[in-house]
């Protein structure tokens, strides 16, 4: 049956409502904080209730997510007011919590050279970062999406620095039969119809075993427009083509051939099937595999230049985003202790297209690769040609993690309670990046091979017409030791003490290579490079151990309000430079690092837990005080210092910010919910060698000051049906873009509105909805990762209509 009567405990908005019906139900009221349903959580690595845990996290439940028209990604950031991406679109963003930003590394580098995320992303137990990409994966079934704000370094270990995100799927439940669907169309604003039917059921086959199986296939229209253009190169916007002889001709492309309206549409099509096994009282085992297939063409960015919603690519814009996970969870008691091991295996494929044309603008040797020599061969001075300027890239990435965990808890005495366990990781991603430069072959450039001694991929000749590509290996291997103690110090005050220890290996090795021009070889004189004997680089991989704290203070001021302190520790892992060791090209700048460290950081929170009013407000909060140190920035400067993107821990910051939600019953039928976020976020010291880092003082990237929503739901009967209406808005104040300096440019500020209507009967229910209401353009990411500034917004105002069953 449909809720009625509940409000459910959102994101720290409050996401999920209902309508408060008069008297709750005598059953229900276990299940219940006050008048706020108990949503479960495993934030800690064991069950406890969002307002009875002294940490910050927030929570979004199944029905928030059907509330909210919660489909992929980027929809759930859309709703968290601390939470910003950087992103071009699905399974291309980079995750930011508490403003802790730094802008993302193009997806054509991120796996080469891309740093691991500082925001830990799992699905159930085990974390699926990678650089650059977060997994995609579709809000089909899924019990709730957890969302821990701050360090969690002690029971979440790497790269969760700055917080992390659990996307919890439902299992298998012995106890009844279930099934239902969900599906919906909709229509945006100047762009294409969209499309989904998602579906589930629930198999008890007997008093110890049962499956479940999810379904889904989901079409998204685009709304972006490949407009015709044509392409020159030009000495005015790149002026290292300035020196060519007067007398050059240059040749004009066009995109004639990929002309097209809406062409940025999105599909996501997938299952997801588990069987959970009571081996007895005490046992139980919990098999699952799940797979999904991301298709996306064009681009989710625009240019302004060229029109509202609108860009001009010359080489074809396309991703299919494949991945299979297979986990399995054997947990049960043994005396008084409760034992989990936990395992699973990620298998995913990526493949992308990506015009590069824009790199004609800024490429310090475009006039080697596009401009024809004559003559001597001489560099710069016989060039009587520039043709056809149409570059791309394809590049191919494959991504397999092996995790396993094994943990004990259990309560040594009546006041002090313990978890610990150990975790292993085991990731390898093989990266394939083909740079395609279209005329090469005219230019007498020969196809070209990888250093065989430095062959981690693929040992073949590329096609004609690559002008570099990357050949990279890059495996880490961790092991850790982690646990945390409880003290009840009396009856309302705990302390909680954590420790991790990890030990994390990191290789790189592979090539990246030039095409063989008409003279010496390649630009720098060299075939490419051997990240086994390049510069500074060796066999030898890059290690680091450390120890990770976190202490925990709570207090029950009353039985309605919690209150807590916490001090914890972050951290993510170094890495090599693909450039490493080799002289700048000018000699006024220093030499690349052959790696960069660890960036780490230092919290410090007071939070607070209530509900009031009788139980009718709900208000949570924390204030919190971050200091990171050893930034790790990406800077790519083929003039002075590399023709490879590299990476230096370049700069320090401090965040002072404060994170708060409510939710409030202000009648039977009226509910009100809102959550806000401030972060005061600035640049306490430039270390940068290499990169030209914006001045001391200077906010980070991506974070506005002030962001948050409202929103109100109001519930009531018709007859035999129940019906609502809601209404609300997410605002953001200004941000900026980069770090950088070159790169850095500012965001606006943006209100976007929704608006839905909904019926429910029996186990039916309808809802019309619309999305972006006043049709907004808000600046979520501007980037020049093409080398034109573009700029990631939203989709354009939608109008929907979405039917559910579920029996």
């Amino acid at each position: 049956m449909f809720r009625k009567n509940k409000l459910n405990y959102g994101i720290s908005l409050a996401l999920a409502t209902s309508m408060p019906l008069p008297v709750l139900a005598q059953e229900e009221q276990d299940e219940q904080e006050g008048k706020f349903e108990k949503i479960v959580i495993t934030a800690t690595k064991s069950e406890t209730t969002v307002q009875e845990t002294p940490i910050a996290v927030q929570a979004m439940d199944e029905a928030a997510m059907k509330d909210q028209n919660i489909g992929n990604f980027d929809d759930f950031v859309r709703y968290m007011p601390n939470v910003t991406a950087g992103g071009r679109g699905p399974g291309q963003s980079d995750i930011f919590i508490r403003g802790m930003a730094i802008q993302p590394i193009t997806v054509m580098l991120s796996g080469a050279q891309g740093t691991m995320p500082n925001v830990a992303l799992y699905v159930d137990e085990q974390p699926v970062t990678a650089p650059g990409r977060n997994l995609d994966v579709y809000a089909t079934d899924l019990q709730r999406i957890e969302v821990l704000p701050g360090p969690q370094g002690t029971l979440f270990g790497a790269s969760s620095q700055a917080g992390t995100i659990r996307y919890i799927t439902n299992k298998p439940e012995f106890d009844y039969f279930g099934a239902g669907f969900d599906s919906s169309v909709s229509f945006t604003a100047g762009g294409e119809m969209s499309n989904s039917v998602e579906a589930f059921l629930n198999l008890p086959i007997s008093d110890e075993f049962a499956m479940r199986i999810a379904m889904y296939s989901v079409n998204r229209g685009g709304y972006i427009d490949n407009v015709y253009g044509e392409f020159t190169l030009e000495d005015s916007i790149n002026p290292t083509l300035a020196s060519l002889p007067a007398d050059t001709t240059y040749e004009t492309t066009n995109n004639a051939d990929l002309v097209e309206e809406d062409f940025n549409d999105s599909s996501y099509n997938g299952f997801r099937l588990s069987g959970s096994y009571k081996i007895n009282d005490d046992w139980q085992l919990l098999v699952q595999h799940a797979q999904q297939v991301l298709e996306a063409d064009g681009v989710f960015d625009y240019d302004p230049e060229v029109g509202d919603l609108q860009v001009q690519r010359f080489f074809r814009d396309g991703l299919e985003d494949e991945f299979s996970q297979t986990s399995w969870t054997l947990d049960g008691r043994m005396d008084d202790l409760q034992v989990v091991y936990t395992g699973a295996y990620l298998d995913r494929n990526v493949e992308q297209s990506i015009d590069y044309t824009g790199y004609n603008n800024t490429g310090a040797f475009i006039a080697y690769y596009t401009c024809s020599y004559t003559g001597t061969g001489e560099f710069l001075t016989d060039v009587r040609e520039c043709k056809d300027p149409t570059k791309g890239f394809i590049g191919v990435q494959d991504h397999t993690r092996f995790t396993q965990e094994f943990r004990i808890s259990g309560d040594i005495s009546d006041s002090i309670r313990f978890i610990t366990g150990v975790f292993y990781d085991d990731v390898e991603i093989k990266i394939q990046d083909d740079y395609y430069y279209v005329d090469t072959p005219q230019l007498g450039f020969a196809p070209n091979a990888p250093i065989s001694t430095a062959v981690q991929v693929n040992p073949n000749t590329r096609p004609a017409g690559v002008a570099f590509f990357n050949d990279v290996l890059r495996t880490e291997e961790q092991i850790a030791l982690f646990g945390e103690m409880y003290f009840d110090l009396s009856d309302k005050m705990t302390l909680a003490v954590g420790l991790r220890y990890y030990d994390i290996e990191s290789d790189f090795a592979g090539s990246s290579n030039f095409a063989n021009g008409v003279f010496s070889g390649s630009v720098d004189g060299d075939s490419g490079r051997d990240y086994d004997v390049s510069g500074g680089h060796s066999k030898d991989p890059l290690t680091v151990d450390d120890i990770i704290p976190k202490v925990n203070l709570s207090y029950k001021l009353s039985e309605d309000v919690l209150l807590y302190g916490t001090y914890s520790e972050g951290f993510r892992p170094g890495g090599f430079n693909r450039g490493g060791g080799i002289p700048s090209a000018n000699p006024a700048f220093p030499d690349v690092e052959v790696t960069y460290s660890t960036d780490d950081v230092i919290n410090y929170e007071f939070g607070w837990k209530s509900l009031l009013l009788d139980n009718n407000l709900r208000f949570n909060g924390n204030v919190y005080f971050i200091e990171w140190s050893d930034m790790q920035v990406s800077r790519f400067d083929p003039v002075n210092v590399s023709i490879l993107t590299f990476i230096e821990n370049a700069a320090d910051s401090e965040i002072f910010g404060i994170e708060t939600d409510f939710a409030w019953y202000a009648t039977d039928n009226l509910q009100l919910l809102g959550a806000i976020s401030y972060n005061d976020t600035e640049l306490t010291a430039v270390n940068a060698e290499v990169i030209e880092v914006s001045p001391v003082g200077s906010s980070l990237p991506l974070t506005p000051e002030l962001q948050g929503n409202l929103r109100a739901r109001y519930d009531w009967e018709i007859g035999d049906y129940f019906a609502n209406w809601q209404f609300g808005f997410q605002f953001a104040g200004k941000s900026y873009s980069s770090i950088v300096a070159s790169s850095r440019m500012e965001q606006d500020s943006y209100t976007v509105a929704n608006f839905s209507f909904g019926i429910e009967k029996d186990n039916w229910s309808v809802k019309l909805f619309a999305d972006n209401l006043t049709d907004e353009r808000p600046d979520l990411f501007i980037n020049d990762q093409d080398d034109i500034p573009r700029i990631t917004t939203l989709r354009p105002r939608t109008l929907g209509l979405a039917v559910s069953y579920k029996y």
